[in-house]
Formats: C-alpha cells, sequence, structure tokens
C-alpha cells in the first residue's frame, strides 16, 4: 500500500465513523420524537433526525469521492468505541421527558468527542475538514439548544 492509499484508507474510516455516530443521532431523535408528548419538541427532534440524515449523505459523498462505495458503512472504530444513542433508548421507553432530553445530551456529547477526534487524528482533506468543521459546528448548537430545555 502507498501513503496515499493509506491515507485514504484512514480518511473513509474516519467518515464512516462519524456517519454511525450520525445513524445513531438519527435513530435516537426519531425515538425522542416518537416519545415526547411536547409537539414543539417533537418537531425539534425530527428535524434534528432531518439534520444527521443531510449529514449523513454530505460524508457519503465524500467517501464517494475517494473511490469506496457507501451502500454498506462498518461504522469503522469510531463508531464501534461508543454507540452512546443505542445504549441510552431504554429512557426513551418510560416517556419521561427529562430522561429523553438527558439521553439526547449524552448522545451528542460522545457525538461531539468524535467529531473532535476526527479532526484532531489529521486524516482529512481540506473539503472534509470543512464540512466536518461545519458538522460539528450544528452539533454543538444543537447540544445548546437541548441543554436549555432541560433547565
Amino acid at each position: 500500500m502507498t501513503h496515499a492509499e493509506e491515507t485514504t484508507t484512514e480518511t473513509i474510516k474516519t467518515l464512516e465513523g462519524l456517519i454511525s455516530i450520525l445513524e445513531d443521532g438519527k435513530l435516537g431523535y426519531t425515538n425522542a420524537a416518537e416519545h415526547v408528548e411536547n409537539p414543539a419538541m417533537k418537531t425539534d427532534f425530527l428535524e434534528y433526525a432531518r439534520e444527521r440524515a443531510l449529514f449523513i449523505v454530505e460524508l457519503q459523498n465524500q467517501i464517494n469521492k475517494l473511490g469506496k462505495s457507501t451502500d454498506t458503512s462498518g461504522g469503522g472504530p469510531l463508531g464501534a468505541l461508543h454507540r452512546t444513542w443505542i445504549d441510552i433508548k431504554s429512557a426513551f421507553t418510560g416517556g419521561d421527558t427529562e430522561a429523553i432530553i438527558n439521553a439526547c445530551i449524552t448522545g451528542e456529547e460522545a457525538a461531539i468527542e468524535k467529531y473532535k477526534m476526527a479532526l484532531e487524528e489529521n486524516h482529512l482533506e481540506h473539503d472534509q475538514v470543512y464540512i466536518v468543521s461545519k458538522q460539528l459546528n450544528s452539533i454543538q448548537n444543537t447540544l445548546s439548544q437541548i441543554k436549555m430545555r432541560a433547565n
């Protein structure tokens, strides 16, 4: 493997890890929307789920540009490391709004951690750094909005 091929492989692994985190978030927000009573919160959670779906497409486009198909994303080490959203799904079953908000906060904090890690690893090209940074910024804003609801 040449150095360029290794770099491409690492880049793809990093992006796939972020995709699996986004998929967890999309699923988490969809579940949260189904379990909260408050219509405004329901709308917000569905909006966050939609946003995660758009982020997934952006990252898949980057992987496709690197010459790899994104029909099946394995999730790589980043995704496998911390599937927080799946672990906290049990909070939703009770329908307890506070527990759901806290679960969303935990999920977003884990996503932010993974995004920062992805940027620090330095496997991403300039365009990818821009996209990942933009998505990170949006996830941080979402986290702030959710935290405001918790108070």
